[in-house]
């Protein structure tokens, strides 16, 4: 079975075989050394100066995140389920927000989000809002914010994104990402990249186990406050070597081009892309027989590939686009798509998707 989902992806067997190794104890030189290291790989990737980890869902680190860097007033921007969360997040622990919401399909508006966001002290938005597969210009946003409110800490989920592409975090405060997507690992390990201004607003931190002062102050010492998911940051450490010799400029071109081969392939056989601004992290289709065909890839082809959430289930089918993907294996899902559509009598097959897909792969 290939795990083409979004999340979860597919775990590489370099990946799992860290997991097959000795243990180590997280009170320890060895351990120390490996959570330095991996700290500081994890800077280099978000161009941010601090670093800290986090035993926990990617929502475990937007909590943390809300809970430490808002003020009196925050922005959430919500796009889809994540951006939604915000939200939610702020209401659980009573801080004042306001909510500017667009269309699953529809990017954020930079003007309007800049003149909601001068008398706010903080915003938080998707970078890939994965829902509905949609790309939001944050790094415009978070610039021409900057510009007119300089002391407002931007929070950039990043979950779907860091290890994606390349991301301009030069005035991004603080981006999030998580172990499952294009780290290829199991959930279960959150990471956050923060910015001097995002350590002066969280002073002494706030909260108990999500106190991010707490455990930056630990991890610099090369340690953590509570216990640390040790094996996912030991194969963490492995993964971005991996990429570091690949190179991180190719590992970005190398996503980036499979993407624009894989929209390609989908769009030469009458499918349709359904943000408006596509993330590279995913192919979101829209179709009206999404469940149907996500059967057929399953029990067939042996392809399993997300579905729609909410209001959007049954008419979307989300294909992964993060981490290592070999092109034999994204042939083989895009061909099987091809063959699903015959299957339904919506288009008669014809080899085009893997077709178009390989030649844009050349160019």
């Amino acid at each position: 079975m290939i795990l083409a989902t979004p999340g979860p992806v597919e775990i590489p067997l370099f990946v799992r075989e860290t997991f097959l190794k000795e243990t180590i104890h997280h009170r320890t030189p060895e351990f120390k050394e490996i959570l330095v290291d991996t700290l500081n790989r994890f800077k280099n990737l978000t161009h941010l100066p601090e670093a800290v980890f986090l035993t926990s869902s990617g929502t475990g680190a937007m909590e943390a995140a809300v809970i430490n860097l808002a003020g009196k007033k925050a922005l959430t921007i919500n796009a889809g389920k994540f951006g939604e969360r915000w939200g939610k997040i702020c209401k659980a622990y009573g801080i004042e927000f306001k909510e500017l919401k667009y269309d699953w399909d529809t990017p954020a508006d930079v003007a309007e989000v800049v003149a909601e966001a001068k008398d706010v002290d903080s915003l938080f938005i998707q970078i890939s809002e994965s829902a509905g597969g949609l790309r939001h210009p944050v790094e415009e946003i978070a610039k021409e914010v900057k510009l007119v409110n300089p002391e407002c800490i931007i929070v950039a989920d990043g979950i779907t994104a860091l290890g994606v592409e390349d991301i301009d975090t030069s005035n991004i405060d603080c981006i999030i990402g998580g172990s499952q997507k294009a780290f290829m690992l199991p959930p279960g390990l959150a990471m956050l990249g923060l910015s001097e201004a995002a350590i002066k607003r969280m002073g002494n931190g706030k909260g108990f186990y999500f106190n991010l002062a707490n455990e930056v102050k630990k991890q610099r010492e090369g340690t953590t406050a509570f216990t640390p998911a040790t094996s996912l940051i030991i194969a963490l450490n492995e993964v971005i070597k991996k990429l570091e010799s690949i190179g991180l400029t190719k590992h970005y071109e190398n996503t980036a081009n499979r993407h624009k081969a894989m929209i390609a392939s989908l769009e030469a056989i009458g499918l349709s892309i359904f943000p408006q601004i596509p993330a590279l992290s995913m192919a979101a289709v829209y179709f009206e027989k999404a469940e149907e065909i996500r059967k057929i890839l399953k029990t067939k082809y042996e392809v399993n590939v997300a579905g729609g959430q909410d209001f959007m289930k049954g008419k979307l089918f989300r294909i992964n686009n993060m981490g290592i993907i070999e092109d034999y294996k994204m042939e083989h899902i895009l061909n099987s798509i091809e063959l699903a559509l015959d299957e339904l009598g919506i288009r008669k097959y014809d080899g085009s998707a893997v077709k178009v897909y390989s030649n844009e792969r050349l160019k």
